[in-house]
Protein backbone atom coordinates (compact mmCIF):
# COMPACT_ATOMS: atom_id res chain seq x y z
CA UNK A 1 0.00 0.00 0.00
CA UNK A 2 1.41 3.66 -1.03
CA UNK A 3 -0.35 6.32 0.84
CA UNK A 4 -0.66 7.37 4.53
CA UNK A 5 -3.28 6.23 6.48
CA UNK A 6 -4.15 9.45 7.94
CA UNK A 7 -5.35 10.40 4.48
CA UNK A 8 -8.23 8.32 4.60
CA UNK A 9 -11.51 8.19 6.95
CA UNK A 10 -11.46 6.64 10.39
CA UNK A 11 -13.24 3.83 8.80
CA UNK A 12 -10.32 2.75 6.31
CA UNK A 13 -7.62 4.17 8.41
CA UNK A 14 -8.45 0.99 10.61
CA UNK A 15 -9.46 -1.56 8.30
CA UNK A 16 -5.96 -0.43 6.15
CA UNK A 17 -4.42 -0.88 8.96
CA UNK A 18 -5.63 -4.53 9.60
CA UNK A 19 -5.30 -5.20 6.15
CA UNK A 20 -1.29 -4.32 6.65
CA UNK A 21 -1.08 -7.09 8.80
CA UNK A 22 -2.34 -9.95 6.77
CA UNK A 23 -0.90 -12.62 4.29
CA UNK A 24 -1.65 -13.03 1.11
CA UNK A 25 -4.01 -16.03 1.98
CA UNK A 26 -5.87 -14.00 4.08
CA UNK A 27 -6.77 -10.53 1.96
CA UNK A 28 -7.36 -13.37 -0.64
CA UNK A 29 -10.13 -15.01 1.67
CA UNK A 30 -11.17 -11.68 2.94
CA UNK A 31 -11.08 -10.27 -0.54
CA UNK A 32 -13.62 -12.94 -1.75
CA UNK A 33 -15.84 -13.27 1.19
CA UNK A 34 -19.79 -11.47 1.14
CA UNK A 35 -18.63 -8.55 2.58
CA UNK A 36 -15.82 -7.66 0.86
CA UNK A 37 -17.14 -4.38 -0.26
CA UNK A 38 -15.44 -2.20 2.27
CA UNK A 39 -12.14 -3.88 2.77
CA UNK A 40 -11.56 -3.87 -0.96
CA UNK A 41 -12.59 -0.55 -1.31
CA UNK A 42 -10.30 0.81 1.64
CA UNK A 43 -7.52 -1.27 -0.53
CA UNK A 44 -8.01 0.21 -3.86
CA UNK A 45 -7.89 3.45 -2.66
CA UNK A 46 -4.54 2.76 -0.98
CA UNK A 47 -2.85 1.71 -4.33
CA UNK A 48 -3.41 -1.88 -3.85
CA UNK A 49 -3.44 -3.30 -7.39
CA UNK A 50 -5.15 -6.67 -6.40
CA UNK A 51 -7.86 -4.58 -4.99
CA UNK A 52 -8.12 -2.30 -7.34
CA UNK A 53 -8.44 -5.60 -10.12
CA UNK A 54 -11.48 -6.98 -7.30
CA UNK A 55 -13.46 -3.12 -6.79
CA UNK A 56 -13.41 -3.20 -10.68
CA UNK A 57 -14.73 -6.97 -10.92
CA UNK A 58 -17.74 -6.29 -8.48
CA UNK A 59 -18.48 -2.45 -9.91
CA UNK A 60 -18.12 -4.25 -13.68
CA UNK A 61 -21.10 -6.86 -12.09
CA UNK A 62 -22.83 -5.29 -9.48
CA UNK A 63 -21.80 -7.32 -7.23
CA UNK A 64 -21.97 -6.08 -3.57
CA UNK A 65 -22.89 -2.52 -5.06
CA UNK A 66 -24.78 -1.22 -7.93
CA UNK A 67 -23.29 -1.87 -11.35
CA UNK A 68 -21.01 1.12 -12.23
CA UNK A 69 -18.67 0.29 -15.45
CA UNK A 70 -17.07 3.67 -15.85
CA UNK A 71 -15.77 2.82 -12.36
CA UNK A 72 -14.90 -0.35 -13.11
CA UNK A 73 -13.10 0.75 -15.95
CA UNK A 74 -11.32 3.98 -14.00
CA UNK A 75 -9.86 1.09 -11.45
CA UNK A 76 -8.65 -1.40 -14.21
CA UNK A 77 -6.78 1.70 -15.18
CA UNK A 78 -4.98 2.32 -12.05
CA UNK A 79 -4.08 -1.04 -11.77
CA UNK A 80 -3.06 -1.14 -15.37
CA UNK A 81 -0.89 1.66 -14.87
CA UNK A 82 1.19 -0.24 -11.97
CA UNK A 83 1.85 -3.03 -14.76
CA UNK A 84 -0.73 -5.73 -14.14
CA UNK A 85 -1.25 -7.41 -17.11
CA UNK A 86 -4.68 -8.73 -16.19
CA UNK A 87 -5.87 -5.10 -15.73
CA UNK A 88 -4.62 -4.24 -19.09
CA UNK A 89 -6.68 -7.62 -20.67
CA UNK A 90 -9.76 -5.93 -18.97
CA UNK A 91 -9.44 -2.52 -20.06
CA UNK A 92 -9.51 -4.43 -23.42
CA UNK A 93 -12.53 -5.84 -22.62
CA UNK A 94 -14.30 -2.97 -21.49
CA UNK A 95 -13.15 -1.48 -25.10
CA UNK A 96 -14.68 -3.98 -27.15
CA UNK A 97 -17.63 -4.30 -25.22
CA UNK A 98 -18.08 -0.26 -25.12
CA UNK A 99 -18.11 -0.74 -20.78
CA UNK A 100 -17.76 2.74 -19.14
CA UNK A 101 -16.29 4.05 -22.16
CA UNK A 102 -16.74 4.29 -25.71
CA UNK A 103 -16.43 0.95 -28.10
CA UNK A 104 -13.00 1.40 -29.89
CA UNK A 105 -11.66 -2.47 -31.17
CA UNK A 106 -8.44 -0.48 -31.95
CA UNK A 107 -8.20 0.33 -28.45
CA UNK A 108 -9.28 -3.00 -27.36
CA UNK A 109 -6.40 -4.68 -29.48
CA UNK A 110 -3.92 -2.52 -28.20
CA UNK A 111 -4.75 -3.07 -24.38
CA UNK A 112 -5.12 -7.29 -25.23
CA UNK A 113 -2.16 -6.88 -26.96
CA UNK A 114 0.10 -5.32 -24.01
CA UNK A 115 -1.38 -8.28 -21.87
CA UNK A 116 -0.85 -10.86 -24.30
CA UNK A 117 3.02 -10.35 -24.52
CA UNK A 118 3.14 -10.36 -20.89
CA UNK A 119 1.97 -13.61 -21.44
CA UNK A 120 -1.84 -13.11 -19.81
CA UNK A 121 -3.58 -16.11 -21.51
CA UNK A 122 -7.20 -14.46 -21.57
CA UNK A 123 -5.94 -11.55 -23.44
CA UNK A 124 -3.95 -14.26 -25.89
CA UNK A 125 -7.46 -15.65 -26.32
CA UNK A 126 -9.15 -12.16 -26.78
CA UNK A 127 -7.12 -11.19 -29.21
CA UNK A 128 -7.03 -14.57 -30.93
CA UNK A 129 -10.55 -13.76 -32.01
CA UNK A 130 -10.15 -9.80 -32.64
CA UNK A 131 -7.41 -11.64 -35.38
CA UNK A 132 -9.90 -14.26 -36.46
CA UNK A 133 -12.38 -11.53 -37.55
CA UNK A 134 -10.39 -8.78 -38.20
CA UNK A 135 -12.02 -6.51 -35.12
CA UNK A 136 -10.06 -3.68 -34.93
CA UNK A 137 -6.78 -5.32 -36.28
CA UNK A 138 -6.33 -6.59 -39.94
CA UNK A 139 -7.68 -10.49 -40.29
CA UNK A 140 -4.36 -12.59 -39.91
CA UNK A 141 -5.35 -16.69 -39.38
CA UNK A 142 -2.20 -17.20 -38.61
CA UNK A 143 -1.53 -15.00 -35.70
CA UNK A 144 -5.17 -15.58 -34.94
CA UNK A 145 -4.09 -19.68 -34.27
CA UNK A 146 -0.26 -18.85 -32.80
CA UNK A 147 -2.42 -16.38 -29.98
CA UNK A 148 -4.66 -19.32 -29.33
CA UNK A 149 -1.95 -22.09 -29.18
CA UNK A 150 -0.29 -19.68 -26.52
CA UNK A 151 -3.02 -19.77 -24.52
CA UNK A 152 -3.30 -23.02 -24.83
CA UNK A 153 -0.03 -23.92 -23.76
CA UNK A 154 -1.34 -21.77 -20.23
CA UNK A 155 -3.77 -24.72 -19.83
CA UNK A 156 -6.44 -22.28 -21.25
CA UNK A 157 -9.40 -24.72 -22.19
CA UNK A 158 -11.74 -22.45 -24.56
CA UNK A 159 -7.72 -21.56 -26.30
CA UNK A 160 -7.72 -25.15 -26.93
CA UNK A 161 -11.19 -25.47 -28.81
CA UNK A 162 -9.87 -22.71 -30.94
CA UNK A 163 -7.09 -24.26 -31.84
CA UNK A 164 -9.15 -27.41 -32.61
CA UNK A 165 -10.91 -25.10 -34.86
CA UNK A 166 -8.16 -23.50 -36.87
CA UNK A 167 -6.92 -27.35 -37.12
CA UNK A 168 -10.40 -28.21 -38.50
CA UNK A 169 -10.88 -25.48 -40.91
CA UNK A 170 -7.13 -24.79 -41.97
CA UNK A 171 -7.40 -21.20 -40.25
CA UNK A 172 -3.49 -20.61 -40.30
CA UNK A 173 -2.29 -23.79 -39.93
CA UNK A 174 -2.64 -26.81 -42.87
CA UNK A 175 -5.92 -28.85 -42.02
CA UNK A 176 -5.21 -31.72 -39.50
CA UNK A 177 -8.12 -33.84 -38.52
CA UNK A 178 -5.85 -35.78 -36.31
CA UNK A 179 -4.51 -32.67 -34.50
CA UNK A 180 -8.22 -31.16 -34.45
CA UNK A 181 -9.60 -34.25 -32.53
CA UNK A 182 -6.92 -34.37 -30.13
CA UNK A 183 -7.07 -30.44 -28.94
CA UNK A 184 -10.92 -30.79 -29.04
CA UNK A 185 -10.45 -33.40 -26.72
CA UNK A 186 -7.76 -31.50 -24.73
CA UNK A 187 -10.26 -28.75 -24.29
CA UNK A 188 -13.52 -31.30 -23.41
CA UNK A 189 -10.96 -32.95 -20.64
CA UNK A 190 -10.40 -29.38 -19.39
CA UNK A 191 -14.15 -28.83 -19.00
CA UNK A 192 -14.89 -26.43 -22.01
CA UNK A 193 -18.40 -27.51 -23.19
CA UNK A 194 -17.96 -26.34 -26.93
CA UNK A 195 -14.69 -28.41 -26.84
CA UNK A 196 -17.06 -31.38 -24.91
CA UNK A 197 -19.44 -30.37 -27.64
CA UNK A 198 -17.32 -30.57 -30.98
CA UNK A 199 -14.99 -33.84 -29.62
CA UNK A 200 -18.48 -35.47 -29.40
CA UNK A 201 -19.82 -34.05 -32.89
CA UNK A 202 -16.55 -35.95 -34.14
CA UNK A 203 -16.75 -39.24 -31.92
CA UNK A 204 -20.22 -39.77 -33.49
CA UNK A 205 -18.98 -38.87 -37.06
CA UNK A 206 -16.49 -41.99 -36.69
CA UNK A 207 -19.53 -44.11 -35.20
CA UNK A 208 -18.04 -43.76 -31.65
CA UNK A 209 -21.66 -43.49 -29.94
CA UNK A 210 -20.92 -44.35 -26.51
CA UNK A 211 -18.18 -42.08 -26.48
CA UNK A 212 -20.16 -39.54 -28.22
CA UNK A 213 -22.99 -39.40 -25.92
CA UNK A 214 -20.63 -39.24 -22.67
CA UNK A 215 -18.88 -36.30 -23.96
CA UNK A 216 -22.50 -34.91 -25.21
CA UNK A 217 -23.96 -35.17 -21.63
CA UNK A 218 -20.37 -33.15 -20.41
CA UNK A 219 -21.55 -30.80 -22.48
CA UNK A 220 -25.09 -30.31 -21.97
CA UNK A 221 -24.66 -30.32 -18.22
CA UNK A 222 -22.24 -27.45 -18.77
CA UNK A 223 -23.76 -25.63 -21.49
CA UNK A 224 -25.77 -21.85 -20.59
CA UNK A 225 -28.41 -21.16 -21.98
CA UNK A 226 -29.39 -20.42 -24.48
CA UNK A 227 -26.62 -22.38 -25.81
CA UNK A 228 -27.50 -25.75 -24.31
CA UNK A 229 -31.04 -25.54 -25.55
CA UNK A 230 -29.18 -25.07 -28.95
CA UNK A 231 -27.43 -28.17 -28.54
CA UNK A 232 -30.09 -30.18 -27.31
CA UNK A 233 -32.15 -29.67 -30.36
CA UNK A 234 -29.29 -30.44 -32.92
CA UNK A 235 -28.67 -33.31 -30.94
CA UNK A 236 -32.64 -34.31 -31.25
CA UNK A 237 -32.46 -33.88 -34.95
CA UNK A 238 -29.28 -36.89 -34.99
CA UNK A 239 -29.26 -39.84 -37.00
CA UNK A 240 -28.44 -41.89 -34.34
CA UNK A 241 -31.33 -42.66 -32.03
CA UNK A 242 -29.33 -42.80 -28.88
CA UNK A 243 -28.57 -39.48 -29.18
CA UNK A 244 -31.85 -38.15 -30.68
CA UNK A 245 -33.30 -39.61 -27.25
CA UNK A 246 -30.28 -37.86 -25.37
CA UNK A 247 -30.50 -34.31 -27.12
CA UNK A 248 -34.63 -34.84 -26.68
CA UNK A 249 -34.53 -35.76 -23.07
CA UNK A 250 -32.39 -32.66 -22.16
CA UNK A 251 -35.38 -30.82 -23.79
CA UNK A 252 -37.80 -32.51 -21.44
CA UNK A 253 -35.54 -31.11 -18.46
CA UNK A 254 -35.11 -27.74 -19.79
CA UNK A 255 -38.61 -27.53 -20.08
CA UNK A 256 -39.46 -28.67 -17.00
CA UNK A 257 -36.79 -26.50 -15.28
CA UNK A 258 -38.42 -23.35 -17.27
CA UNK A 259 -41.77 -24.00 -15.74
CA UNK A 260 -41.17 -24.19 -12.23
CA UNK A 261 -39.04 -20.87 -12.80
Amino acid sequence: MDRDVSAFSNEDAWRLAALSTMGKGELHALFAGERARPWVSAAANAGLPDAQMRLGRMLLSGEGAAQDQAAAFMWFGRAAEQGVAEAHNMLGRCYEGGWGVEQSLVLAAQHYGLAADAGDSWAQYNLGHLYLDGLGVTRDFGRAYRLYSAASEEGHARAMNLVARCFEQGWGVARDATLARAWYRKSAEGGYFRGAYNYATMLAAEGCLAGAAHWFEKALATAPEPTRSAMAEALSKSLHASLRALGLGMHALTGATEGLS
